[in-house]
């Protein structure tokens, strides 16, 4: 049934009054890039279309009015915001020997605990670049940014023991494999 599924969406997709599913943002940004990665991986056709939050405000508004990258325009107009549910939803357009979440609890349960660092990684990441980069110099907070700086050591510690104890496989790549070389890429 799955498989019949993708096979309509993909049929659908090659007729002229369907479109492609839409990513729209930045590739620089971690949460635009994991989508981008992960689309490609599940087997998912889609057209990306570089707008910038801060670049290109007002074309970005007019896709997505809320302006949060990435946003996946569906290929029935709807958009999703959120690389998290962005990607539950491509989860559930993909076959099932493409998922790149564990269907095991104990290892869905790992990669889970492993996307959580990696994700927090990013987010301490892009918390530090909006300071530096949008802030003016005077207007920067240090007690915030060190408060930053250590959660995101903390992340990247506490990913890096985890992956020492058990490093992630080469020959099933998850979720949180691609989030981690991801946030290791922008960080």
């Amino acid at each position: 049934m799955h498989n019949r599924r993708v096979e309509r969406y993909r049929k659908a997709l090659s007729t002229s009054y369907h479109q492609a599913m839409q990513l729209v943002g930045m590739l620089d940004s971690p949460y635009v890039r994991r989508v981008a990665i992960s689309l490609r991986l599940l087997g998912l056709p889609f057209a990306h279309r570089p707008v910038s939050v801060f670049s290109s405000f007002a074309q970005f508004q007019q896709t997505n009015p809320v302006v949060k990258a990435p946003t996946l325009v569906c290929d029935d107009g709807v958009c999703l915001m959120d690389s998290t549910l962005i990607l539950d939803y491509a989860e559930s357009l993909a076959p099932p020997e493409r998922s790149l979440v564990p269907r095991a609890p104990a290892a869905r349960r790992r990669d889970l605990q492993l996307l959580g660092l990696a994700l927090a990684a990013c987010e301490k990441t892009v918390q530090i670049v909006y300071e530096r980069n949008l802030r003016p110099p005077e207007k920067q907070h240090a007690p915030w940014l060190d408060r930053v700086h250590g959660q995101l050591a903390a992340a990247y510690a506490a990913l890096e023991t985890e992956l020492a104890r058990a490093p992630l496989r080469a020959d099933a790549l998850t979720q949180a494999g691609i989030t981690t070389a991801v946030a290791w890429g922008f960080t």
